[in-house]
């Protein structure tokens, strides 16, 4: 399936000189999302125990890929939005900056982490991630991604090996 004819470009949001990747027409196609969730869902390796994701566009596709794979879910939220003890990390966005927290009990020693996000760009968030996860005694198996922009050479940022994409620009 050619999910590109599902993302849409926006130019110059949410500022000016960016050009954004639109996931909604593909989210509204069932058709397509099951793709997407199940393509994803290959690329996980079967020994990993929970996946990763930050709000909120990894939340669509990691949950997904979670109830597809029986595998538990763990959220990266923005500060403020977890109601427990958090470890905190400040990353930096292609057009700012800002916080994300994690549950300090929701990894376990020993664990093996999938990351899932909807788009690659300069790599701050996942980069910011990864080492958010460094507070846990446990393995980045694989990072998954629906977009990549490989101008912006975020994946050279990742210390992860193991790194998919379904599409890139």
């Amino acid at each position: 399936m050619d999910i590109k004819k599902f993302i849409r470009d926006v130019p110059d949001f949410p500022k000016d000189g960016i050009l954004y990747k639109d996931i909604t027409p593909l989210l509204g196609d069932y058709k397509a999302f099951t793709y997407v969730v199940n393509e994803i869902s290959k690329n996980i390796p079967k020994d990993v125990t929970c996946i990763v994701a930050p709000e909120s566009r990894g939340f669509i596709f990691a949950s997904a890929v979670c109830y597809n794979l029986n595998k538990n879910l763990v959220l990266v939220r923005k500060k403020g939005k977890l109601p427990y003890k958090t470890f905190d990390i400040d990353y930096q966005l292609e057009y700012g900056t800002d916080t994300f927290q994690i549950h300090t009990d929701s990894i376990k020693p020993g664990d093996k982490v999938s990351i899932i996000d909807d788009l690659l760009a300069t790599g701050g968030t996942i980069e910011a991630i990864e080492e958010l996860i460094q507070n846990f005694q446990c393995d980045i198996s694989s990072i998954s991604f629906v977009i990549e922009l490989n101008s912006l050479k975020g994946r050279e940022k990742l210390k992860c090996n193991d790194i998919t994409s379904l599409i890139s620009y």
